[in-house]
């Protein structure tokens, strides 16, 4: 099996200029699109769809199983990366 295919696709929030991806919370805003809140308002993020840091840097960790269940789902996290110049790894 092939590795890169099994990594996750990263957005992470920095440009490709190098600046910090503001507002401070857009992980959680964007990975908040795709959770469910319980009867107790509690969040409960996607498996697919994860916020998270790494190296400090926010950053949205898509799991690729996401490009088959939910195809414009996926298509629409890789715009959101496009279209707002930010790192990404593993793409595709």
């Amino acid at each position: 099996m092939d590795a890169a295919a099994d990594a996750p696709f990263i957005i992470r929030g920095i440009t490709l200029q190098g600046a910090r991806f503001r507002p401070g919370d857009w992980a959680d805003r964007l990975a908040g699109a795709f959770c469910v809140i319980d009867p107790n308002n509690r969040t409960h993020y996607s498996p697919y769809v994860q916020p998270t840091a790494l190296d400090g840097i926010p950053c949205v960790v898509i799991d690729k199983k996401l490009k088959t269940s939910d195809l414009a789902a996926y298509r629409f996290l890789e715009a959101f990366a496009r279209s707002n110049e930010l790192q990404t790894e593993n793409a595709g």
